[in-house]
């Protein structure tokens, strides 16, 4: 075989191992998850895995992975419903205090109401007040509820996308925009006293840009949830 032959043949092993390297991330995590726990190295395993569990491993065995999932990256939408409900509860609190002291003078009325007409009419002007603020501070609840929601939202998926990123901060790490890519992984463990038990691991990881810049962010993969099945 010539020279040029074995190059050639040598390059195509080496392209099937690198993408064969590069389609099993999940094993090479899991892989060092595993060996981290049986060396007890906590540092080690919050690294790789925004909670981690330890767990008793004598030996594993992947089951099943999902096919790769890519979606946009959504925290740039995430941060814009925060601010959004946010200004929606600042907005509502004027509101909200207008029916309240509305109320207050309609039951200050009442209290001072001498004659019966006068107390009817005050009675019914407290009940009318009752209801409008009754109605706005379910308002105001609803949103802040919403905005709270939101805003935790948001919040835990900045950490993820800075804990895939290696970072613990990055100042504009939400109008990044770009991909995130997730797997789910049925993995078989097996402890020391011969037992088994079946846990999903779920794993992402992100591929950023900042628009702004043109500089790219690419995150590791990363385990963001450990779940053990029945």
């Amino acid at each position: 075989m010539t020279r040029k032959g074995l190059m050639v043949i040598g390059a195509v092993i080496m392209v099937f191992i690198l993408v064969s390297c590069a389609s099993k991330p999940e094993e090479a995590l899991l892989k060092r998850y595993f060996n981290a726990i049986q060396l007890r190295d906590v540092t080690t395993l919050s690294t790789m895995a925004i909670e981690p569990v330890e767990l008793e491993v004598a030996s594993w065995q992947i089951i099943s992975v999902t096919p790769e999932k890519v979606e946009p990256a959504n925290l740039p939408q995430l941060n814009k419903n925060e601010l959004d409900l946010k200004k929606k509860v600042e907005d509502n609190i004027g509101p909200t205090m207008d029916a309240k002291d509305a109320l207050d003078v309609a039951k200050s009325e009442l209290e001072t109401a001498r004659t019966a007409a006068a107390r009817a009419i005050a009675k019914k002007k407290v009940e009318e007040a009752q209801a409008k603020y009754d109605e706005q501070y379910n308002l105001h609840k609803e949103l802040q509820r919403r905005y709270n929601e939101a805003k935790a939202e948001a919040a835990k998926e900045e950490e993820l996308t800075l804990f895939s990123l290696g970072m613990t901060q990055l100042p504009n790490v939400r109008d990044l925009t770009g991909t995130v890519h997730s797997k789910e992984v049925e993995v078989r463990i097996n402890d020391r006293q011969g037992n088994q038990k079946n846990y999903r691991f779920y794993l992402r990881r992100y591929e950023l840009k900042d628009e702004a810049t043109h500089m790219n962010y690419r995150g590791r993969w990363v385990i963001t949830k450990i779940e053990p099945l029945s």
